[in-house]
């Protein structure tokens, strides 16, 4: 089935989507032509896109990177609302788990290409058969254990499969920035290149891939990403509900924080 272009590259307000002659598309996670800020909006937009994008056969290899010189940066807490609230964060679960299996569903080799920060959804990028890197990118979650819930959406799931378990526990529960040359060392990052030349490393490595036959490449991406896709499933729901849970306490302890104190002698 071939989607056309109508139908949603111009669907979105945090993707930009652009496909060439060959096939190749880049997808570039943005806010207002600068680095995304990840918000509510985007969290429902990625699904949708990313279902589209593994379902449209003119797709022949898939670039993820972002926009302004950064990958993802940070997260508009306030747009999710009250994550306390069960429905809410049903929402949340379901839009989790549903964008990882729309990225591991991508049938043609992907590749992402990194500058800057990778502070956010990590993640997707490590679903990529191949991260390319320039020098000075990072990559970080300020968004679990830094900010006191679990991470729970796929985070530990696909650092702990490109990188080990050990590794992928220290960088979640101490999150300072990991160098590219680092994550290269630990076999996340399959290049690291200059400052602003990850996504052309990339498109040559597309016009590379694009040599082997469509079915080769196909089928190559399926059987390399199958092991990962069977974590994502087994590990998500579960980690994404402790996350909820994580998150539904903070609310509460941060509202019992705000709460004014009754003068001495009176109740409240």
């Amino acid at each position: 089935m071939q989607t056309h272009l109508e139908n949603y590259f111009t669907a979105y307000r945090s993707l930009k989507l652009t496909r060439d002659a060959e096939g190749v598309l880049v997808v570039q996670f943005h806010s207002d032509g600068g680095p995304l800020t990840f918000t509510a909006q985007a969290h429902s937009e990625v699904v949708d896109a990313f279902y589209r994008i593994s379902q449209d056969r003119a797709n022949k290899i898939v670039i993820l990177t972002g926009m302004g010189g950064d990958f993802m940066i940070g997260v508009d807490w306030q747009s999710f609302k009250d994550v306390s609230d069960p429905g809410v964060w049903s929402q949340i679960h379901d839009e989790g788990v549903q964008v990882l299996e729309n990225i591991a569903n991508i049938r043609v080799p992907v590749i992402a290409a990194i500058e800057g920060r990778a502070h956010i959804h990590s993640e997707y990028a490590l679903l990529a058969n191949v991260i390319v890197a320039g020098e000075g990118a990072t990559f970080q979650d300020v968004g679990h254990f830094a900010a006191g819930v679990v991470p729970g959406d796929g985070i530990f799931t696909a650092w702990s499969y490109r990188a080990g378990a050990g590794r992928a526990e220290a960088f979640l529960l101490n999150p300072q920035p990991l160098t590219a040359a680092i994550a290269q060392q630990w076999g996340v990052v399959a290049e690291v290149v200059p400052d602003g030349k990850a996504l052309s490393r990339a498109q040559e490595l597309a016009r590379l891939y694009l040599k082997a036959p469509e079915v080769t490449r196909r089928d190559t991406r399926i059987h390399f990403i199958q092991p990962l896709k069977e974590r994502i499933v087994r590990e998500l729901g579960y980690g994404l509900s402790v996350e909820g849970a994580s998150a539904a306490d903070l609310v509460k302890s941060m509202q019992a924080k705000s709460k004014p104190v009754a003068p001495q002698g009176m109740s409240a």
